[in-house]
């Protein structure tokens, strides 16, 4: 079966440097700031940028709309953006293009999908053409490729992608939905990152490719910690029209809600996700692993109610960084662009309550460091590259700003 397995894959089974994870919630931020933010526009509670080849950029707002943005702030709301709920945590969230845009005109959009009872809704994932005229930009033939069921209530939605280095597969992050529990349920896509088929089928060379999850499963509303999901009632029992795919999509699972997803230089996938009262993690993703969610945190729960430690469970993956207390991680991304030629091969992460982008640097073994941490005073949601080297970020505001950062 080797020839199913990509260059990726390979990359990905190479042994990671073993360290103990690394606690950076105390890093104190810099004295002042290597660049320069200047504001382009703004949004309402803005969520996820994509550069398009000609420097402009897809920014997507939480409560629906996508935008076709230039540089210089000017905005064309996107036509037949598919109907989102707009509620908590969910709503219009993330925007990406296709590996072959320049050929398929191809985005895929990632959002909270409304269910049939109020109040409730499901993870998708869509694929449009990004179809754009003389001041008209418009999403055509929308697909939705994929989508979590049952719809029920919840925020933690994940919603990030990562697109393999050699552009056939798409991983996908899908939150734990606040429910905890189902995150170590190999039956739900629910707390997991899946890899997939850029036609959002179970990709060859999974874990568990080929192998179905069970007819029915239960669903729960979210419990207040930890202990009671453990017996948190079940308020209805779905059942799948067609086969379970879940464990076939799989592959890694035990993640709370990872909001960042990132393939680094080297080829390995990284990860970054919210704990709860404490332990924000980074984590280096691994084909199969258990990063441990509900089971253990390097955090409490919100209302105070003890989780293990990572310590106590050999078994689980550890994070190779942790924030205790939290950054909040927006997302996560590598920078390779010319403005700041002493970041390229480092990750910078946005930390939405700390108000940061905080800077990791890498061994290529699968070890990571904290490196600098800067207040840029605003949650910032997104950080991006521009085609320039430019940097761009998002603030979680109504209205949120645009900023482009340049070195000073």
């Amino acid at each position: 079966m080797k020839t199913l397995l990509s260059a990726t894959l390979m990359l990905t089974l190479v042994p990671a440097t073993v360290q103990e994870p690394i606690h950076a919630g105390e890093l104190k931020p810099e004295s002042s700031l290597p660049f320069t933010m200047t504001q382009a526009a703004t949004f309402n509670r803005p969520w996820r940028i994509a550069f398009l080849p000609d420097g402009r950029m897809l920014v997507t707002e939480k409560v629906g709309p996508v935008w076709l943005v230039t540089q210089q702030g000017e905005k064309t709301p996107v036509e037949n953006v598919p109907a989102v709920l707009y509620q908590g945590q969910g709503g219009m969230l993330g925007v990406f293009l296709s590996p072959h845009y320049a050929t398929d005109h191809s985005v895929y959009l990632t959002y909270a999908e409304p269910g049939a009872d109020a109040g409730t809704s499901g993870l998708a994932l869509a694929r449009a053409r990004l179809a754009i005229g003389s001041g008209t930009a418009s999403l055509e033939s929308l697909q939705v490729l994929w989508r979590d069921m049952p719809k029920g209530r919840g925020g933690q939605f994940g919603a990030q992608i990562a697109f393999s280095p050699d552009g056939r597969f798409l991983f996908l992050t899908v939150g734990d939905r606040q429910r905890m529990t189902p995150a170590q349920d190999p039956n739900t896509a629910v707390g997991k990152i899946l890899r997939l088929t850029l036609d959002g089928k179970p990709a060859p060379g999974n874990p568990m490719a080929g192998k179905n999850g069970v007819a029915t499963i239960p669903l729960i509303n979210p419990p207040r910690d930890t202990e009671l999901a453990k017996t948190a009632p079940v308020i209805s029992t779905y059942a799948f029209e067609e086969p379970n795919l879940a464990p076939s999509e799989t592959w890694s699972s035990g993640h709370r809600t990872p909001y960042g997803l990132a393939f680094a230089p080297d080829g390995r996938l990284w990860e970054a996700e919210h704990g709860p009262r404490g332990g924000d993690e980074l984590n280096l993703i691994e084909p199969g692993k258990n990063y441990g969610w509900p089971l253990v945190s390097y955090a409490t729960n919100y209302n105070g109610v003890p989780i293990p430690s990572p310590d106590t469970r050999p078994d689980l993956t550890k994070p190779v960084i942790y924030w205790t207390p939290i950054i909040a991680p927006g997302n996560l991304m590598f920078y390779n662009g010319a403005m700041f030629p002493q970041w390229r091969g480092s990750a910078l992460i946005s930390g939405i309550a700390t108000q940061s982008l905080n800077r990791i640097t890498f061994d290529g073994k699968g070890g990571a460091t904290p490196a600098e941490r800067w207040s840029v005073g605003y949650r910032i949601r997104d950080v991006e590259v521009g085609p320039d080297g430019a940097l761009w970020m998002l603030e979680d505001a109504n209205p949120g700003g645009l900023f482009r950062a340049t070195p000073k």
